[in-house]
């Protein structure tokens, strides 16, 4: 039985701070930075600050819901990377000082994997279904787009992944072309479900294998606004929803078109969504749709587990413990890291 776990998540502009005890969820608090809207994106130096500013609140929180007490922590997981620099330091730097203060194992999490295994957390009260082994995952998010191969809670294969930029990125890169303010993944989405996806066609780049490409898209929508608008001023504005339904179309076309690929390939038939843009509700239902027709075994996250969020570290902290894989003090934060 393993003692209750500490996740601690700062890889980019949500601080988060979650209790796990024997793979049940306690508490799960998370505080969001809304000073980089006005910025279009992600501004590191003001995220790094927030960090410093929400994570002792923030962790507060989280062990008073969980009703547990700081020297009742058997061990601190932290986001290791893949993130931002300086965001990644202030977890980092807080887990050390937990673990050290309290004489606790500390516990690095790959933030990838952490995504992954948000298919693993259970809640008391609540019947949850969990995927067998082994499966494949769609990690789409804003800053990844992966393939990856589940053997186990912590053996995983990338088979594929973006070459050049993430769909996440790409939503909120032609959001931005078309006047609507980050974060525009989600109000493409509110769009879209209003307009015709077949109303315009995008370009679909094909890097072969089971790699994205989303760089050649985005230059495809660029460039149709632009001919667009000098023939018809005002033509985004009205026919945003039209654009917004076939852009999303478009982009969850070619995600489903590789997974179904990647299921040929491995005989593997159980699949799972994770990240941010599995929050998509277009790139849900095309997934269930294409999952009943090829009989899947379908898992998709409740919403609140596609953002970035600590219930997905602590939960990844959980089966370290368990395998006694624990971290030295002097351990650095990786912007960048496989796994």
């Amino acid at each position: 039985m393993a003692p209750p776990i500490l996740g601690i998540e700062s890889s980019c502009d949500d601080t988060s701070a979650s209790v796990v005890h024997d793979g049940y969820l306690l508490s799960n608090v998370t505080a969001n930075q809304h000073v980089h809207r006005e910025y279009g994106g992600v501004v590191p130096e003001l995220a790094s600050r927030a960090h410093q500013a929400n994570i002792i609140p923030v962790i507060d929180r989280a062990l008073r819901i969980a009703g547990v007490e700081r020297d009742q922590i058997g061990a601190v997981a932290f986001t290791r990377g893949p993130g931002l620099m300086g965001a990644l330091l202030v977890g980092v730097s807080f887990a050390k000082g937990f673990a050290l203060a309290g004489n606790i194992p500390l516990i690095e999490v790959n933030h990838l994997q952490a995504h992954i295994l948000v298919h693993f957390i259970k809640e008391k009260g609540r019947r949850v279904c969990q995927p067998s082994f082994p499966f494949l995952c769609l990690l789409v998010s804003g800053g990844h787009t992966q393939i990856v191969l589940v053997k186990d809670h912590l053996r995983m294969e990338v088979l594929g992944q973006t070459i050049d930029d993430a769909a996440g990125e790409a939503y909120d890169k032609c959001a931005k072309m078309m006047g609507i303010p980050y974060p525009g993944g989600p109000t493409v989405d509110k769009y879209a479900a209003e307009g015709n996806p077949d109303a315009f066609r995008f370009s679909r780049p094909e890097p072969g294998g089971l790699d994205f490409s989303f760089s050649g898209l985005k230059t495809s929508v660029l460039y149709f606004l632009r001919d667009r608008e000098k023939e018809d001023p005002g033509f985004t504005s009205k026919n945003i929803k039209n654009i917004c339904a076939s852009l999303q179309s478009t982009i969850n076309g070619i995600l489903l078109d590789k997974v179904v690929e990647a299921a040929k390939v491995t005989g593997v038939s159980t699949i799972a969504l994770s990240g941010g843009v599995a929050a998509n509700t277009g790139l849900r239902r095309v997934f269930t749709a294409e999952g009943e027709k090829r009989n899947w075994d379908l898992f998709i996250p409740e919403l609140r587990f596609t953002t970035d969020n600590a219930a997905m570290v602590a939960i990844t902290g959980y089966y370290k413990y368990l395998g006694k894989e624990f971290a030295p003090l002097d351990i650095v934060p990786l912007a960048r890291y496989s796994y």
